[in-house]
Protein backbone atom coordinates (compact mmCIF):
# COMPACT_ATOMS: atom_id res chain seq x y z
CA UNK A 1 0.00 0.00 0.00
CA UNK A 2 1.28 3.48 -0.88
CA UNK A 3 1.93 5.72 2.11
CA UNK A 4 0.61 9.27 2.14
CA UNK A 5 3.91 10.98 1.30
CA UNK A 6 4.63 8.61 -1.58
CA UNK A 7 1.09 8.96 -2.87
CA UNK A 8 1.30 12.73 -2.85
CA UNK A 9 4.57 12.67 -4.77
CA UNK A 10 3.08 10.18 -7.23
CA UNK A 11 0.20 12.56 -7.90
CA UNK A 12 2.60 15.45 -8.52
CA UNK A 13 4.71 13.37 -10.90
CA UNK A 14 1.65 12.08 -12.73
CA UNK A 15 0.32 15.53 -13.41
CA UNK A 16 3.73 17.04 -14.22
CA UNK A 17 2.54 20.16 -12.45
CA UNK A 18 3.25 21.91 -9.14
CA UNK A 19 1.47 20.52 -6.11
CA UNK A 20 -1.23 22.77 -4.76
CA UNK A 21 -2.51 22.22 -1.25
CA UNK A 22 -6.20 23.13 -0.96
CA UNK A 23 -7.06 24.71 2.35
CA UNK A 24 -9.52 22.71 4.39
CA UNK A 25 -12.79 24.41 5.13
CA UNK A 26 -15.42 23.61 7.66
CA UNK A 27 -18.37 21.54 6.44
CA UNK A 28 -21.37 23.39 5.08
CA UNK A 29 -24.18 24.51 7.36
CA UNK A 30 -26.28 21.41 6.68
CA UNK A 31 -23.74 18.84 7.88
CA UNK A 32 -25.80 17.74 10.85
CA UNK A 33 -26.67 14.07 10.76
CA UNK A 34 -30.07 13.11 12.15
CA UNK A 35 -30.44 10.56 14.89
CA UNK A 36 -30.90 7.41 12.81
CA UNK A 37 -31.80 4.16 14.54
CA UNK A 38 -28.97 1.65 14.37
CA UNK A 39 -26.29 4.21 13.44
CA UNK A 40 -23.50 4.38 16.04
CA UNK A 41 -22.14 7.73 17.18
CA UNK A 42 -18.79 7.13 15.45
CA UNK A 43 -20.51 6.54 12.10
CA UNK A 44 -22.65 9.61 12.65
CA UNK A 45 -19.53 11.68 13.27
CA UNK A 46 -17.85 10.26 10.16
CA UNK A 47 -20.86 11.10 8.01
CA UNK A 48 -20.96 14.60 9.48
CA UNK A 49 -17.33 15.13 8.43
CA UNK A 50 -18.24 14.93 4.73
CA UNK A 51 -17.24 18.32 3.37
CA UNK A 52 -18.82 20.10 0.41
CA UNK A 53 -15.58 21.96 -0.33
CA UNK A 54 -13.59 18.76 -0.64
CA UNK A 55 -16.14 17.53 -3.18
CA UNK A 56 -15.76 20.86 -4.99
CA UNK A 57 -11.97 20.42 -5.16
CA UNK A 58 -12.25 16.96 -6.72
CA UNK A 59 -14.80 18.13 -9.31
CA UNK A 60 -12.65 21.16 -10.18
CA UNK A 61 -9.62 18.98 -10.86
CA UNK A 62 -11.37 16.18 -12.74
CA UNK A 63 -13.00 18.65 -15.12
CA UNK A 64 -9.83 20.58 -16.00
CA UNK A 65 -8.93 20.89 -19.68
CA UNK A 66 -5.74 19.07 -18.67
CA UNK A 67 -7.73 15.83 -18.48
CA UNK A 68 -9.05 16.26 -22.04
CA UNK A 69 -12.58 15.08 -21.31
CA UNK A 70 -11.50 11.78 -19.72
CA UNK A 71 -12.21 9.72 -22.85
CA UNK A 72 -11.50 5.99 -22.27
CA UNK A 73 -8.08 4.89 -23.49
CA UNK A 74 -6.70 8.44 -23.68
CA UNK A 75 -4.07 10.37 -21.72
CA UNK A 76 -6.83 12.16 -19.83
CA UNK A 77 -8.40 8.83 -18.87
CA UNK A 78 -5.09 7.71 -17.36
CA UNK A 79 -4.60 10.99 -15.51
CA UNK A 80 -8.08 10.73 -13.99
CA UNK A 81 -7.52 7.12 -12.92
CA UNK A 82 -4.16 7.96 -11.36
CA UNK A 83 -5.68 10.93 -9.53
CA UNK A 84 -8.50 8.82 -8.08
CA UNK A 85 -6.13 6.01 -7.07
CA UNK A 86 -3.80 8.51 -5.42
CA UNK A 87 -6.68 10.06 -3.49
CA UNK A 88 -7.73 6.61 -2.29
CA UNK A 89 -4.16 6.04 -1.09
CA UNK A 90 -3.96 9.43 0.62
CA UNK A 91 -7.24 8.74 2.38
CA UNK A 92 -5.93 5.43 3.74
CA UNK A 93 -7.98 2.96 1.67
CA UNK A 94 -6.59 -0.44 0.72
CA UNK A 95 -6.17 -1.35 -2.95
CA UNK A 96 -8.87 -3.73 -4.21
CA UNK A 97 -7.95 -4.04 -7.87
CA UNK A 98 -5.70 -6.55 -9.62
CA UNK A 99 -2.28 -7.61 -8.29
CA UNK A 100 -2.70 -5.67 -5.05
CA UNK A 101 -3.18 -2.41 -6.97
CA UNK A 102 -6.04 0.06 -7.21
CA UNK A 103 -6.54 -0.76 -10.89
CA UNK A 104 -8.74 -3.27 -12.68
CA UNK A 105 -7.86 -3.46 -16.37
CA UNK A 106 -10.88 -3.31 -18.68
CA UNK A 107 -10.09 -4.62 -22.22
CA UNK A 108 -12.06 -2.77 -24.91
CA UNK A 109 -12.50 -2.74 -28.67
CA UNK A 110 -13.43 0.56 -30.31
CA UNK A 111 -15.30 0.55 -33.63
CA UNK A 112 -15.94 3.54 -35.87
CA UNK A 113 -18.01 2.92 -39.01
CA UNK A 114 -16.48 4.59 -42.08
CA UNK A 115 -19.62 6.07 -43.57
CA UNK A 116 -18.45 6.81 -47.12
CA UNK A 117 -17.13 3.25 -47.54
CA UNK A 118 -20.13 1.48 -46.00
CA UNK A 119 -23.11 0.41 -48.13
CA UNK A 120 -26.48 -1.08 -47.20
CA UNK A 121 -29.35 -2.16 -49.45
CA UNK A 122 -32.60 -4.14 -49.37
CA UNK A 123 -32.69 -6.85 -52.00
CA UNK A 124 -36.24 -8.12 -52.73
CA UNK A 125 -36.86 -11.55 -54.24
CA UNK A 126 -38.14 -9.79 -57.34
CA UNK A 127 -37.15 -6.32 -58.44
CA UNK A 128 -34.18 -4.01 -58.05
CA UNK A 129 -32.14 -3.51 -54.86
CA UNK A 130 -32.99 -0.45 -52.80
CA UNK A 131 -29.91 1.40 -51.59
CA UNK A 132 -30.03 3.00 -48.14
CA UNK A 133 -28.37 6.29 -47.25
CA UNK A 134 -26.06 5.72 -44.31
CA UNK A 135 -26.79 8.17 -41.51
CA UNK A 136 -30.14 9.56 -42.61
CA UNK A 137 -31.80 6.15 -43.19
CA UNK A 138 -29.69 3.50 -41.47
CA UNK A 139 -26.88 3.45 -38.90
CA UNK A 140 -24.92 0.41 -37.80
CA UNK A 141 -21.90 -0.98 -35.99
CA UNK A 142 -20.06 -4.25 -36.62
CA UNK A 143 -19.70 -5.63 -33.09
CA UNK A 144 -17.24 -8.31 -34.20
CA UNK A 145 -14.48 -5.74 -34.65
CA UNK A 146 -13.64 -6.58 -38.27
CA UNK A 147 -12.12 -3.79 -40.32
CA UNK A 148 -14.01 -4.95 -43.42
CA UNK A 149 -16.99 -7.29 -43.69
CA UNK A 150 -19.69 -8.29 -46.15
CA UNK A 151 -23.19 -9.39 -45.22
CA UNK A 152 -26.00 -10.96 -47.23
CA UNK A 153 -28.76 -12.41 -45.07
CA UNK A 154 -32.54 -12.88 -45.00
CA UNK A 155 -34.70 -10.56 -42.91
CA UNK A 156 -37.14 -11.79 -40.26
CA UNK A 157 -39.78 -9.54 -38.70
CA UNK A 158 -39.71 -10.51 -35.01
CA UNK A 159 -42.08 -7.97 -33.46
CA UNK A 160 -40.47 -6.36 -30.43
CA UNK A 161 -37.68 -8.97 -30.35
CA UNK A 162 -38.61 -10.02 -26.81
CA UNK A 163 -38.75 -13.39 -25.07
CA UNK A 164 -40.20 -12.85 -21.57
CA UNK A 165 -41.56 -16.07 -20.02
CA UNK A 166 -42.77 -14.29 -16.88
CA UNK A 167 -45.13 -12.23 -19.07
CA UNK A 168 -46.02 -15.22 -21.29
CA UNK A 169 -44.52 -13.37 -24.25
CA UNK A 170 -42.23 -14.72 -26.97
CA UNK A 171 -41.80 -12.84 -30.23
CA UNK A 172 -39.63 -15.65 -31.58
CA UNK A 173 -42.23 -18.42 -31.26
CA UNK A 174 -43.72 -19.61 -34.55
CA UNK A 175 -47.34 -20.64 -35.09
CA UNK A 176 -46.35 -24.22 -34.20
CA UNK A 177 -45.12 -23.05 -30.78
CA UNK A 178 -41.47 -23.70 -31.60
CA UNK A 179 -38.91 -20.91 -31.73
CA UNK A 180 -37.80 -19.97 -35.22
CA UNK A 181 -34.21 -20.58 -36.31
CA UNK A 182 -32.51 -17.18 -36.40
CA UNK A 183 -28.98 -18.37 -37.18
CA UNK A 184 -27.38 -16.29 -39.91
CA UNK A 185 -30.48 -14.10 -40.29
CA UNK A 186 -31.29 -10.47 -39.55
CA UNK A 187 -34.01 -9.75 -36.98
CA UNK A 188 -36.17 -6.71 -37.74
CA UNK A 189 -37.60 -5.52 -34.42
CA UNK A 190 -39.58 -2.57 -33.02
CA UNK A 191 -38.08 -0.15 -30.53
CA UNK A 192 -39.38 -0.26 -26.93
CA UNK A 193 -41.84 -2.97 -25.74
CA UNK A 194 -45.53 -3.95 -26.10
CA UNK A 195 -47.78 -1.13 -24.82
CA UNK A 196 -49.65 -1.71 -21.58
CA UNK A 197 -51.46 0.10 -18.77
CA UNK A 198 -51.44 -3.07 -16.66
CA UNK A 199 -48.58 -2.98 -14.12
CA UNK A 200 -48.52 -6.79 -14.18
CA UNK A 201 -47.70 -6.80 -17.90
CA UNK A 202 -44.25 -5.38 -18.70
CA UNK A 203 -44.68 -3.10 -15.64
CA UNK A 204 -47.34 -1.03 -17.37
CA UNK A 205 -46.01 2.28 -18.66
CA UNK A 206 -42.63 1.81 -16.96
CA UNK A 207 -40.00 0.53 -19.38
CA UNK A 208 -38.42 -2.78 -18.43
CA UNK A 209 -35.06 -3.98 -19.70
CA UNK A 210 -36.88 -5.89 -22.42
CA UNK A 211 -37.58 -2.57 -24.11
CA UNK A 212 -33.96 -1.41 -24.20
CA UNK A 213 -32.13 -1.67 -27.50
CA UNK A 214 -29.22 -3.38 -25.74
CA UNK A 215 -31.51 -6.26 -24.74
CA UNK A 216 -32.75 -6.66 -28.31
CA UNK A 217 -29.17 -7.00 -29.57
CA UNK A 218 -28.26 -9.44 -26.80
CA UNK A 219 -31.31 -11.67 -27.30
CA UNK A 220 -30.82 -11.88 -31.05
CA UNK A 221 -27.12 -12.66 -30.54
CA UNK A 222 -28.04 -15.48 -28.13
CA UNK A 223 -30.16 -16.92 -30.94
CA UNK A 224 -27.35 -16.81 -33.47
CA UNK A 225 -28.54 -13.83 -35.52
CA UNK A 226 -26.13 -12.13 -37.88
CA UNK A 227 -27.68 -8.75 -37.16
CA UNK A 228 -30.58 -6.69 -35.88
CA UNK A 229 -32.46 -3.79 -37.47
CA UNK A 230 -34.33 -1.78 -34.83
CA UNK A 231 -37.24 0.18 -36.27
CA UNK A 232 -37.18 3.70 -34.87
CA UNK A 233 -40.39 5.63 -34.27
CA UNK A 234 -40.08 8.85 -32.29
CA UNK A 235 -43.16 8.45 -30.09
CA UNK A 236 -42.16 4.92 -29.09
CA UNK A 237 -38.46 5.70 -28.55
CA UNK A 238 -39.14 9.03 -26.73
CA UNK A 239 -36.33 10.63 -28.77
CA UNK A 240 -35.85 11.59 -32.41
CA UNK A 241 -33.86 9.94 -35.17
CA UNK A 242 -31.11 12.55 -34.76
CA UNK A 243 -30.27 11.13 -31.33
CA UNK A 244 -29.77 7.68 -32.88
CA UNK A 245 -27.81 9.11 -35.78
CA UNK A 246 -25.45 11.12 -33.55
CA UNK A 247 -24.83 8.23 -31.17
CA UNK A 248 -23.70 6.03 -34.06
CA UNK A 249 -21.64 8.71 -35.79
CA UNK A 250 -18.97 8.46 -33.10
CA UNK A 251 -16.65 5.64 -32.09
CA UNK A 252 -18.39 2.93 -30.04
CA UNK A 253 -16.55 0.63 -27.67
CA UNK A 254 -17.31 -2.97 -26.71
CA UNK A 255 -15.93 -5.27 -24.05
CA UNK A 256 -13.29 -7.50 -25.60
CA UNK A 257 -14.27 -11.14 -25.35
CA UNK A 258 -17.95 -10.49 -24.65
CA UNK A 259 -19.68 -13.60 -26.08
CA UNK A 260 -22.73 -11.53 -27.09
CA UNK A 261 -20.82 -9.07 -29.29
CA UNK A 262 -21.41 -11.16 -32.41
CA UNK A 263 -23.71 -9.01 -34.55
CA UNK A 264 -22.19 -7.90 -37.83
CA UNK A 265 -24.98 -5.35 -38.14
CA UNK A 266 -26.13 -3.85 -34.84
CA UNK A 267 -28.32 -1.36 -36.63
CA UNK A 268 -31.25 1.04 -36.59
CA UNK A 269 -33.48 2.02 -39.50
CA UNK A 270 -35.56 5.15 -39.80
CA UNK A 271 -39.36 4.76 -39.70
CA UNK A 272 -40.02 5.64 -43.35
CA UNK A 273 -37.31 3.23 -44.46
CA UNK A 274 -38.97 0.46 -42.48
CA UNK A 275 -42.27 1.38 -44.14
CA UNK A 276 -40.63 0.94 -47.55
CA UNK A 277 -39.24 -2.44 -46.42
CA UNK A 278 -42.69 -3.63 -45.40
CA UNK A 279 -44.11 -2.59 -48.75
CA UNK A 280 -41.32 -4.47 -50.55
CA UNK A 281 -42.15 -7.54 -48.45
CA UNK A 282 -45.89 -7.25 -49.12
CA UNK A 283 -46.76 -6.67 -45.45
CA UNK A 284 -48.70 -3.46 -45.98
CA UNK A 285 -48.71 -0.57 -43.51
CA UNK A 286 -45.88 -0.56 -40.97
CA UNK A 287 -47.80 1.13 -38.15
CA UNK A 288 -50.61 -1.39 -38.44
CA UNK A 289 -48.02 -4.16 -38.24
CA UNK A 290 -46.57 -2.52 -35.12
CA UNK A 291 -50.05 -2.47 -33.56
CA UNK A 292 -50.56 -6.16 -34.34
CA UNK A 293 -47.13 -7.04 -32.94
CA UNK A 294 -48.07 -5.47 -29.62
CA UNK A 295 -50.96 -7.87 -29.03
CA UNK A 296 -51.10 -11.59 -28.17
CA UNK A 297 -51.09 -13.92 -31.13
CA UNK A 298 -48.14 -12.38 -32.99
CA UNK A 299 -45.75 -14.77 -34.76
CA UNK A 300 -42.47 -13.91 -36.49
CA UNK A 301 -42.35 -13.87 -40.25
CA UNK A 302 -39.43 -14.29 -42.62
CA UNK A 303 -39.56 -11.64 -45.34
CA UNK A 304 -38.90 -12.16 -49.02
CA UNK A 305 -36.25 -9.43 -48.75
CA UNK A 306 -32.55 -9.74 -47.87
CA UNK A 307 -30.17 -7.23 -46.36
CA UNK A 308 -26.94 -6.84 -48.27
CA UNK A 309 -24.11 -4.78 -46.82
CA UNK A 310 -20.45 -3.93 -47.08
CA UNK A 311 -19.17 -2.41 -43.83
CA UNK A 312 -15.77 -0.85 -43.27
CA UNK A 313 -14.65 0.19 -39.81
CA UNK A 314 -11.73 1.76 -38.02
CA UNK A 315 -10.93 -0.59 -35.15
CA UNK A 316 -8.60 -0.18 -32.20
CA UNK A 317 -7.95 -2.40 -29.20
CA UNK A 318 -7.15 -0.69 -25.91
CA UNK A 319 -7.38 -0.94 -22.14
CA UNK A 320 -9.01 1.42 -19.72
CA UNK A 321 -9.23 0.91 -15.96
CA UNK A 322 -11.68 0.73 -13.11
CA UNK A 323 -10.22 2.15 -9.90
CA UNK A 324 -11.21 0.03 -6.89
CA UNK A 325 -10.42 0.51 -3.20
CA UNK A 326 -11.48 -0.99 0.10
CA UNK A 327 -12.11 -0.02 3.70
CA UNK A 328 -11.81 -3.05 5.98
CA UNK A 329 -14.78 -3.97 8.11
CA UNK A 330 -14.95 -5.07 11.72
CA UNK A 331 -15.81 -8.56 10.42
CA UNK A 332 -12.95 -10.37 8.72
CA UNK A 333 -15.20 -12.08 6.16
CA UNK A 334 -16.46 -10.60 2.88
CA UNK A 335 -20.17 -11.09 3.62
CA UNK A 336 -22.51 -8.09 3.68
CA UNK A 337 -19.97 -5.94 1.88
CA UNK A 338 -21.24 -2.60 0.55
CA UNK A 339 -20.19 -1.16 -2.81
CA UNK A 340 -20.26 2.49 -3.89
CA UNK A 341 -19.84 3.33 -7.58
CA UNK A 342 -19.51 6.35 -9.88
CA UNK A 343 -18.18 6.57 -13.42
CA UNK A 344 -15.21 8.85 -14.08
CA UNK A 345 -15.11 8.76 -17.87
CA UNK A 346 -16.69 11.27 -20.23
CA UNK A 347 -16.68 11.92 -23.99
CA UNK A 348 -13.09 13.11 -24.52
CA UNK A 349 -12.23 15.62 -27.25
CA UNK A 350 -13.94 16.29 -30.59
CA UNK A 351 -11.02 16.83 -32.99
CA UNK A 352 -13.34 18.37 -35.60
CA UNK A 353 -14.91 20.94 -33.29
CA UNK A 354 -14.69 24.60 -34.21
CA UNK A 355 -13.69 26.20 -30.95
CA UNK A 356 -13.90 24.36 -27.64
CA UNK A 357 -13.96 20.62 -28.34
CA UNK A 358 -13.20 19.34 -24.83
CA UNK A 359 -16.11 17.56 -23.15
CA UNK A 360 -15.07 18.33 -19.57
CA UNK A 361 -17.95 16.43 -17.91
CA UNK A 362 -17.92 18.48 -14.72
CA UNK A 363 -21.45 17.56 -13.64
CA UNK A 364 -21.41 14.31 -15.62
CA UNK A 365 -19.74 12.77 -13.75
CA UNK A 366 -17.19 14.83 -11.87
CA UNK A 367 -19.84 15.28 -9.21
CA UNK A 368 -20.36 11.57 -8.65
CA UNK A 369 -16.60 11.03 -8.41
CA UNK A 370 -16.23 13.88 -5.93
CA UNK A 371 -18.93 12.32 -3.76
CA UNK A 372 -17.33 8.86 -4.07
CA UNK A 373 -13.93 10.15 -2.98
CA UNK A 374 -15.27 12.17 -0.06
CA UNK A 375 -17.36 9.25 1.22
CA UNK A 376 -14.28 7.04 0.93
CA UNK A 377 -12.30 9.50 3.07
CA UNK A 378 -15.07 9.62 5.68
CA UNK A 379 -15.28 5.81 5.91
CA UNK A 380 -11.50 5.35 6.02
CA UNK A 381 -11.00 7.95 8.74
CA UNK A 382 -13.93 6.92 10.94
CA UNK A 383 -12.89 6.02 14.49
CA UNK A 384 -14.88 2.77 14.22
CA UNK A 385 -14.70 0.36 11.32
CA UNK A 386 -17.92 -0.36 9.42
CA UNK A 387 -19.51 -3.72 10.29
CA UNK A 388 -18.31 -5.31 7.03
CA UNK A 389 -15.98 -4.30 4.17
CA UNK A 390 -16.89 -1.28 2.07
CA UNK A 391 -15.69 -1.01 -1.55
CA UNK A 392 -15.41 2.09 -3.72
CA UNK A 393 -15.21 1.76 -7.50
CA UNK A 394 -14.70 4.59 -9.98
CA UNK A 395 -15.62 2.88 -13.23
CA UNK A 396 -14.72 3.64 -16.82
CA UNK A 397 -16.58 3.59 -20.16
CA UNK A 398 -20.04 4.35 -18.78
CA UNK A 399 -20.66 6.67 -21.70
CA UNK A 400 -19.77 3.79 -24.03
CA UNK A 401 -22.58 1.61 -22.67
CA UNK A 402 -21.88 0.88 -18.98
CA UNK A 403 -18.84 -1.17 -19.98
CA UNK A 404 -16.63 -0.52 -16.96
CA UNK A 405 -19.38 -1.42 -14.52
CA UNK A 406 -20.30 -4.44 -16.66
CA UNK A 407 -16.74 -5.67 -16.30
CA UNK A 408 -16.79 -4.92 -12.57
CA UNK A 409 -20.03 -6.88 -12.20
CA UNK A 410 -18.52 -9.82 -14.03
CA UNK A 411 -15.27 -9.55 -12.02
CA UNK A 412 -16.28 -8.14 -8.62
CA UNK A 413 -13.67 -7.66 -5.85
CA UNK A 414 -15.57 -10.29 -3.78
CA UNK A 415 -18.21 -12.77 -4.97
CA UNK A 416 -21.40 -11.01 -6.07
CA UNK A 417 -23.40 -12.83 -3.41
CA UNK A 418 -21.21 -11.26 -0.72
CA UNK A 419 -22.13 -7.72 -1.82
CA UNK A 420 -25.29 -6.71 -0.03
CA UNK A 421 -25.88 -3.39 -1.80
CA UNK A 422 -24.47 -1.08 -4.47
CA UNK A 423 -25.19 2.65 -4.29
CA UNK A 424 -24.36 4.62 -7.42
CA UNK A 425 -23.87 8.36 -7.96
CA UNK A 426 -24.17 9.89 -11.43
CA UNK A 427 -24.58 13.53 -12.47
CA UNK A 428 -25.79 15.34 -9.34
CA UNK A 429 -26.13 19.00 -10.28
CA UNK A 430 -24.51 21.21 -7.59
CA UNK A 431 -27.27 23.82 -7.53
CA UNK A 432 -28.32 23.82 -3.89
CA UNK A 433 -29.57 21.70 -1.02
CA UNK A 434 -32.12 19.08 -2.15
CA UNK A 435 -35.32 18.49 -0.25
CA UNK A 436 -36.19 15.51 -2.44
CA UNK A 437 -34.53 12.50 -4.04
CA UNK A 438 -35.30 9.95 -6.72
CA UNK A 439 -34.23 6.41 -5.88
CA UNK A 440 -35.55 4.34 -8.76
CA UNK A 441 -35.22 0.64 -8.05
CA UNK A 442 -34.87 0.91 -4.27
CA UNK A 443 -38.53 -0.03 -3.91
CA UNK A 444 -37.74 -3.40 -5.53
CA UNK A 445 -35.83 -4.72 -2.51
CA UNK A 446 -36.47 -5.51 1.14
CA UNK A 447 -34.20 -2.62 2.18
CA UNK A 448 -36.88 -0.19 1.01
CA UNK A 449 -38.41 0.50 4.48
CA UNK A 450 -34.97 1.50 5.77
CA UNK A 451 -34.46 3.75 2.74
CA UNK A 452 -37.79 5.45 3.39
CA UNK A 453 -37.02 5.98 7.07
CA UNK A 454 -33.55 7.43 6.45
CA UNK A 455 -34.86 9.70 3.69
CA UNK A 456 -37.45 11.06 6.10
CA UNK A 457 -34.76 11.56 8.76
CA UNK A 458 -32.75 13.59 6.22
CA UNK A 459 -35.82 15.66 5.30
CA UNK A 460 -35.78 14.21 1.79
CA UNK A 461 -39.08 13.51 0.08
CA UNK A 462 -38.84 10.52 -2.27
CA UNK A 463 -40.11 11.53 -5.69
CA UNK A 464 -41.12 8.92 -8.27
CA UNK A 465 -39.48 8.76 -11.67
CA UNK A 466 -41.12 11.49 -13.76
CA UNK A 467 -40.46 9.53 -17.00
CA UNK A 468 -40.94 5.82 -16.24
CA UNK A 469 -41.26 5.06 -19.95
CA UNK A 470 -37.63 6.15 -20.48
CA UNK A 471 -36.29 3.17 -18.51
CA UNK A 472 -33.79 5.18 -16.46
CA UNK A 473 -33.02 2.23 -14.18
CA UNK A 474 -31.36 0.41 -17.09
CA UNK A 475 -29.21 3.35 -18.18
CA UNK A 476 -26.76 3.86 -15.31
CA UNK A 477 -23.98 1.82 -13.75
CA UNK A 478 -26.03 0.34 -10.91
CA UNK A 479 -27.81 -1.75 -13.57
CA UNK A 480 -24.59 -3.64 -14.35
CA UNK A 481 -24.44 -4.76 -10.72
CA UNK A 482 -28.15 -5.61 -10.61
CA UNK A 483 -27.70 -7.86 -13.64
CA UNK A 484 -25.44 -10.15 -11.62
CA UNK A 485 -27.92 -10.11 -8.73
CA UNK A 486 -26.52 -7.36 -6.50
CA UNK A 487 -29.27 -5.10 -5.10
CA UNK A 488 -28.38 -1.71 -6.57
CA UNK A 489 -29.79 1.73 -7.23
CA UNK A 490 -28.65 5.30 -7.84
CA UNK A 491 -29.11 8.23 -5.50
CA UNK A 492 -30.26 11.28 -7.47
CA UNK A 493 -31.59 14.66 -6.38
CA UNK A 494 -35.23 15.36 -7.06
CA UNK A 495 -36.53 18.72 -8.25
CA UNK A 496 -37.31 20.29 -4.85
CA UNK A 497 -34.51 22.41 -3.33
CA UNK A 498 -34.27 24.61 -0.26
CA UNK A 499 -35.60 28.10 -0.97
CA UNK A 500 -37.27 27.13 -4.24
CA UNK A 501 -40.36 25.42 -5.55
CA UNK A 502 -40.39 22.33 -7.77
CA UNK A 503 -40.82 24.43 -10.91
CA UNK A 504 -37.45 26.06 -10.26
CA UNK A 505 -35.71 22.71 -9.81
CA UNK A 506 -37.30 21.31 -12.93
CA UNK A 507 -36.22 24.37 -14.90
CA UNK A 508 -32.59 23.93 -13.73
CA UNK A 509 -32.48 20.33 -14.93
CA UNK A 510 -34.15 21.16 -18.22
CA UNK A 511 -31.66 23.96 -18.83
CA UNK A 512 -28.73 21.65 -18.10
CA UNK A 513 -30.03 18.95 -20.45
CA UNK A 514 -30.76 21.47 -23.21
CA UNK A 515 -27.51 23.45 -23.01
CA UNK A 516 -24.82 21.45 -21.20
CA UNK A 517 -25.54 17.70 -21.13
CA UNK A 518 -22.92 15.89 -23.26
CA UNK A 519 -21.65 19.22 -24.52
CA UNK A 520 -18.31 21.03 -24.05
CA UNK A 521 -20.12 23.59 -21.88
CA UNK A 522 -20.44 21.06 -19.01
CA UNK A 523 -17.58 22.87 -17.27
CA UNK A 524 -16.80 23.60 -13.63
CA UNK A 525 -18.45 26.76 -12.30
CA UNK A 526 -17.05 28.61 -9.28
CA UNK A 527 -20.62 29.63 -8.43
CA UNK A 528 -21.75 26.04 -7.95
CA UNK A 529 -23.12 25.13 -4.52
CA UNK A 530 -21.83 21.71 -3.43
CA UNK A 531 -23.69 21.60 -0.11
CA UNK A 532 -26.38 19.48 -1.78
CA UNK A 533 -23.78 17.01 -3.08
CA UNK A 534 -22.48 16.74 0.48
CA UNK A 535 -25.99 16.13 1.86
CA UNK A 536 -26.59 13.28 -0.59
CA UNK A 537 -23.14 11.87 0.19
CA UNK A 538 -24.06 11.79 3.89
CA UNK A 539 -27.39 10.18 3.02
CA UNK A 540 -25.58 7.51 0.99
CA UNK A 541 -23.02 6.99 3.76
CA UNK A 542 -25.76 6.28 6.30
CA UNK A 543 -27.66 3.94 3.96
CA UNK A 544 -24.51 1.94 3.23
CA UNK A 545 -23.55 1.65 6.88
CA UNK A 546 -27.03 0.45 7.84
CA UNK A 547 -27.09 -2.08 4.98
CA UNK A 548 -23.75 -3.47 6.16
CA UNK A 549 -25.01 -3.64 9.75
CA UNK A 550 -28.06 -5.76 8.93
CA UNK A 551 -27.93 -9.34 10.21
CA UNK A 552 -28.91 -10.53 6.71
CA UNK A 553 -28.11 -9.35 3.20
CA UNK A 554 -30.36 -7.09 1.20
CA UNK A 555 -32.60 -9.08 -1.14
CA UNK A 556 -34.79 -8.40 -4.15
CA UNK A 557 -38.52 -8.81 -3.70
CA UNK A 558 -39.84 -12.19 -4.74
CA UNK A 559 -40.50 -12.33 -8.47
CA UNK A 560 -38.29 -9.36 -9.33
CA UNK A 561 -36.35 -9.76 -12.59
CA UNK A 562 -33.06 -9.66 -10.66
CA UNK A 563 -34.04 -12.27 -8.07
CA UNK A 564 -32.95 -15.09 -10.39
CA UNK A 565 -29.34 -13.89 -10.87
CA UNK A 566 -29.16 -13.27 -7.10
CA UNK A 567 -30.13 -16.88 -6.43
CA UNK A 568 -27.72 -18.04 -9.12
CA UNK A 569 -24.83 -16.19 -7.47
CA UNK A 570 -25.84 -17.62 -4.11
CA UNK A 571 -25.82 -21.16 -5.49
CA UNK A 572 -22.42 -20.59 -7.10
CA UNK A 573 -20.93 -19.53 -3.76
CA UNK A 574 -21.92 -22.77 -2.01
Amino acid sequence: MIDSKAAFCLLAATLAAPCVVIAQTSPAHNNKIPQVAGLPASARAAAASIDAEKIRAHVRFLSLDLLEGRGPGTRGDKLAAEYIATQFALEGLQPAGENNSYFQQVPLIAVHTIEDKTKFSFVPAAGQPVDLAYGSQIVSKDQTGQSSADLDAPLVFAGYGISAPEYKWNDYAGSDGKDIDLHGKIAVVIVNEPPSDDEKFFDGKALTYYGRWTYKYEEAARRGAAGVLIIHRTDLASYGWQVVQNSQAIEKSYLAGDPLNTLRAAAWIQHDVAQHLFQLAGLGDLDQAIDRAGKPGFHPQELNVRLKAHVESRVRHYNSTNVVARVAGASAGPENAVLYTAHYDHLGVDPDAKGDGIYNGAADNGTGCGILLEMARAYAQATTRPPHPVYFAAVTAEEQGLLGSQYLGEHPPVPARSITLDLNFDMLLPIGVPRSVTLGGAERMDFWPTVQTVAKDFDLAIQPDSQPSAGHYYRSDHFSLARVGIPAFSIDPGVLFEGHDEAWGKAQFEDYVAHHYHQPSDEFQESWNFSGNAKLARFGFVLGWLASAQPHSVEWHKGDEFEAPRKKSEAASK
